[in-house]
């Protein structure tokens, strides 16, 4: 793809792609400790909640700070403070199993520094590229996320079952080596030019205010938002599901297979949306996409047999990379710099952080009744949305401008200035 033509920002991607298949190997397997040693699918989604729950109090104060401050201090103060929380995590569960606590702890660094952090680096990343190339450097960033969720898994299940849950944690820390070098080195611009004029609480709300400006953006995080409230818990509730329905245990090469060809399967459909599926509609994919996610995760969900298990999770990760990496196409492509860090923190409170909300949800319910029924509630949601999901009607696509307008109103106003500042 083209995005990787430019230097800067082939090295950034090389670093989070390393780290991610580290930062895969954690959760994951954090999941699965999790379980393993409390049998709980209750304690698994207070984990989940304790990586990804603070991106959704967090990510707008995350979001000012990516368009105010120094993008390169903000972040590798995040990553350095994640690097020392795998450290500590390492070392507690080298010996007896640690109190919860600890680990929910360990677990709550991560997610308080993602919160902060995640959109600074969603907003430096595409500065390293210009407006034609970003639709091809969102694929790409789905792309190697998802393969780093099949890698990471695999090679963290090798080493947790035969060198147990500490040494997956050490090897976690050990990639951050890999992102601290790029965003040291690389040339993203540190400031993002803009210039607000808000004060107190309701600069932490203009993000919210440029969605609501743009009908397109507005439905997309409605959609968004619910999406991954009720049809993703299954992804932290994977665990579980894998246990109750296929007779898995966490701790074990098979599972950390269902959990990689899951990975294939969407970094498939994200390769599918910026490369063959690239000249089609983006709003249409989506259409498509959300009943053919719906009929897999009902499938994944009735499934009692783990060979005829491996190829539906296989089409579920297609068919959820196709949904996720179509919309955030359509997202990216209205937004310009001087807004990205704000906007994009209204992004991940709806990604990031309505899934640990539905898996912390989805793990009480699921005590109480089944995983397959929270499992299958999510997917008659996905099915529903399917007749909200226009993005290329007339009442849903405004000019881009509206968002634009709303930014330079009396409270909110961007600088015109070139936002050419560079690590030097």
């Amino acid at each position: 793809m083209s995005a990787l033509s430019h230097r800067d920002y082939r090295l950034m991607f090389t670093g989070l792609f390393v780290s991610n298949i580290g930062n895969w190997m954690q959760t994951v397997l954090l999941g699965a400790y999790a379980y393993e040693i409390s049998g709980s699918a209750s304690f698994v989604g207070v984990l989940t909640f304790a990586q990804l729950g603070p991106q959704l109090f967090l990510s707008t104060v995350g979001g000012l700070f990516a368009d105010t401050l120094d993008r390169r201090r903000l972040l590798v103060s995040a990553q350095v403070a994640q690097l020392g929380s795998s450290i500590v995590l390492a070392v507690l569960v080298a010996g007896d199993v640690p109190p919860r606590w600890t680990i929910a702890a360990c677990a709550s660094i991560v997610g308080i520094t993602n919160g902060l952090g995640a959109p600074a680096s969603s907003a430096a990343q595409f500065t390293l590229v210009p407006k034609a190339d970003i639709p091809g450097a969102v694929s790409l960033v789905n792309i190697q996320m998802n393969l780093s969720r099949v890698i990471g898994p695999a090679i963290g299940a090798v080493l947790y079952t035969h060198l147990g849950p500490a040494s997956v944690f050490a090897v976690n820390a050990a990639t951050y080596a890999f992102i601290l070098w790029p965003l040291l080195t690389v040339g993203y611009a540190r400031r993002s030019g803009a210039v607000i004029h808000e004060r107190g609480i309701e600069r932490l709300w203009s993000g919210f205010r440029i969605v609501g400006a743009d009908p397109v953006l507005h439905r997309t995080i409605v959609v968004l938002s619910i999406f991954s409230l009720t049809s993703l818990a299954f992804l932290g509730l994977m665990p579980t599901l894998a246990h109750d329905n296929l007779d898995l245990r966490p701790k074990s090469v098979e599972y950390g297979l269902l959990v990689a060809v899951f990975g294939v399967g969407a970094a498939l459909g994200a390769t599918a949306v910026g490369s063959w599926l690239a000249g089609h509609s983006k709003s249409r994919l989506v259409v498509a996409g959300l009943p053919a996610f719906a009929v897999m995760l009902t499938a994944f969900a009735l499934v009692r047999d783990l060979l005829l298990a491996y190829p539906i999770v296989f089409g579920l990760g297609v068919a959820y990379f196709v949904v996720i990496t179509a919309i955030s196409q359509i997202f990216q492509s209205r937004l310009d710099d001087t807004t990205r860090g704000r906007v994009m923190a209204v992004w991940m409170m709806s990604f990031g952080g309505m899934v640990p909300v539905g898996t912390l949800v989805g793990g009480v319910v699921a005590d109480h009744t089944s995983v397959t029924a929270v499992v299958l509630f999510g997917a008659a949601v996905a099915a529903c949305l399917t007749g909200y999901v226009r993005f290329d009607g007339p009442s849903s696509i405004p000019s881009l401008p509206l968002a634009r307008a709303a930014e330079r109103s009396p409270a909110v106003s961007a600088s015109n200035a070139s936002s050419s500042e560079r690590p030097g």
